[in-house]
């Protein structure tokens, strides 16, 4: 057997090394690159807009707010006393719908005028077309209640849907559904955003509009100490309203009753 010329080794030596680290630097077939998601692949966050028409008689704007999407708060605040009938003669005045521009300071004028406290369950959308109403109820020392966003039935509506109506809502302890409509899901989400559910004892139909004596009588009729009392400064035309309050506090503040509002 001939052995290579001497010359020749260091020329195969240095063929075999090319050959090695040419293998090295290729691409093994079961080695798995991944890129950054695209901008166009990655979720945004977004909010549903609210058609121009205003809805239950409120007059409409050139820009209805939109609905936020508000998570559900960390932490469960302290809980409030809810043993209402505790406090003696004392009635919970309640109302839905608003603010409105028009009624919601007569509402207010009137509670002045009794020394009454109250409880304004509003609705987000108002509540966005209106904060300097929310700010005079509050200052006046009345609580602000969760009606939902838009008052939407929540029983009519998908588990995304209920969260996005309550969340989107006024900030409070307290929720009252529209039209009293709820269930144990709808409890479960409320819970979720650490809110109470209030309903009412004694409904005044006012939103019914069947006049002032229907009205007064009916706030007379229920008052018992720690009822909650159900009327309306919102979704249309609340003079009956407006007069059967007056009517009813003059009468009821005669008889030792005193008006405080929910802790929401």
């Amino acid at each position: 057997m001939t052995k290579p010329p001497g010359r020749l080794l260091p020329l195969v030596a240095a063929l075999l090394c090319g050959a090695v680290l040419a293998q090295a630097a290729t691409p093994s077939a079961h080695t798995v690159t991944s890129a950054a998601p695209s901008a166009e692949a990655t979720p945004q966050q977004g909010s549903l807009t609210l058609p121009v028409t205003s809805k239950r008689g409120e007059p409409s704007s050139a820009k209805q707010p939109t609905r936020p999407v508000v998570k559900p708060p960390a932490r469960k605040p302290p809980a409030d006393d809810w043993n209402l009938a505790r406090h003696g003669k004392v009635l919970y005045l309640t109302f839905d719908d608003g603010p409105q521009r028009e009624w919601t300071p007569k509402i207010l004028q009137v509670l002045r005028k009794h020394d009454a406290r109250a409880t304004f369950f509003v609705l987000g959308i108002q509540a966005a077309q209106y904060p300097e109403l929310i700010a005079a109820e509050r200052s006046a020392g009345h609580s602000v209640g969760n009606h939902t966003w838009d008052h939407k039935t929540l029983t009519q509506l998908p588990d995304a849907r209920i969260r996005q109506e309550i969340g989107a809502g006024v900030k409070s302890k307290c929720l009252r559904p529209p039209t009293g409509a709820t269930n144990a899901k709808i409890q479960a989400i409320a819970t979720a955003y650490h809110q109470r559910q209030v309903l009412w004892d004694v409904d005044t139909k006012d939103w019914e509009k069947p006049g002032t004596a229907r009205i007064e009588h009916a706030i007379l009729a229920g008052a018992r100490p720690g009822a909650i009392i159900l009327l309306h400064d919102g979704g249309g035309n609340r003079a009956q309203t407006v007069a059967a309050l007056d009517n009813a506090l003059t009468k009821l503040t005669k008889l030792g009753y005193r008006y405080r509002a929910l802790p929401c």
